[in-house]
């Protein structure tokens, strides 16, 4: 499943509720962290499907999951 139309502001709210907080803001990018994970999120305002969906990945969601947060 891709997701269009995801700002990179949303994405970083799904995150926060899945127990993720902001570790870095730097430049064009944003870093979380959960204590085991890190991810880096582009600051967009429309982020790039295929970049959501290996961010996705990454954090050990699944797609379903992501999109009930959403």
């Amino acid at each position: 499943m891709l997701f269009t139309d995801v700002s990179s502001e949303r994405a970083v709210n799904v995150y926060k509720k899945t127990g993720f907080w902001i570790s870095k803001k730097r430049g064009k990018h944003i870093g979380m962290t959960n204590g085991m994970r890190r991810i880096i999120i582009p600051r967009q305002r429309r982020l790039n499907p295929y970049t959501l969906k290996g961010i996705i990945r990454d954090a050990g969601l699944t797609d379903e999951k992501f999109k009930k947060l959403l």
